[in-house]
């Protein structure tokens, strides 16, 4: 089930700041009524295409924040094991110099609220709690979070595709440029290009201008 529209679940865990402080009070209530939120989770600590995805988030945090726009990565491994990969030099795997939080969903509740967990628990026949699916991590997702909780956009990858950062940039400047001047984005949509107003004649005119 999609959370688009919905209320972000809330959580509580622990989590690593400025890639040097583990916490265990890490709150995503901390940010809602204050700003807006790109929650992304990812498989694993130490493997491939997740590094190359939180480091891109990295080189493009300025432009975030410039939007009003807090980053949190997710992940099912524990506060040690992000702090151990965080202190890790990029030409040796690592993702040091990641300055923005990395969440620990050891529980993988959060996941699984967020829909993201690649498979479930069940019981088998015997009785015993089992898990059914591709693996007890998180698979790609992104959400955005507007300042009031709400989950505006989601999109979810399968492991071995790796994500669009400056796509995610562009569903934030889509949503404020509907906020501000009550227009919608049509498809390929970028800041600075024309949208158009949601009426028959609105999607005419632009259609004929384009």
């Amino acid at each position: 089930m999609s959370l688009v529209g919905k209320k972000a679940p809330l959580f509580t865990a622990d989590a690593v700041l400025n890639g040097e402080e583990i916490v265990d009070n890490f709150s995503l209530s901390d940010f809602i009524g204050k700003q807006e939120v790109v929650l992304f989770f990812y498989p694993k600590d130490f493997t491939f295409v997740c590094p190359t995805e939180i480091l891109a988030f990295q080189e493009r945090l300025a432009a975030f924040e410039s939007k009003g726009v807090k980053v949190i990565g997710v992940s099912t491994d524990t506060a040690e094991t992000h702090f151990a990969w965080l202190s890790t030099p990029k030409d040796k795997g690592g993702i040091e110099g990641v300055t923005y939080p990395l969440v620990a969903d050891v529980a993988k509740t959060i996941a699984m609220n967020y829909g993201v967990l690649a498979g479930d628990y069940n019981y088998n026949e015997d009785g015993e709690l089992i898990f059914e699916g591709v693996a007890p991590i998180a698979y790609r997702g992104t959400f955005f979070i507007d300042k009031e909780g709400i989950v505006r956009h989601e999109v979810v990858n399968f492991f071995p595709i790796g994500r669009n950062i400056d796509d995610t940039l562009r569903v934030v400047d889509a949503w404020h440029h509907n906020q501000e001047h009550g227009e919608v984005c049509p498809a390929n949509w970028s800041e600075g290009e024309d949208a158009m107003t949601a009426t028959p004649s609105g999607v005419a005119d632009y259609l004929a201008k384009h």
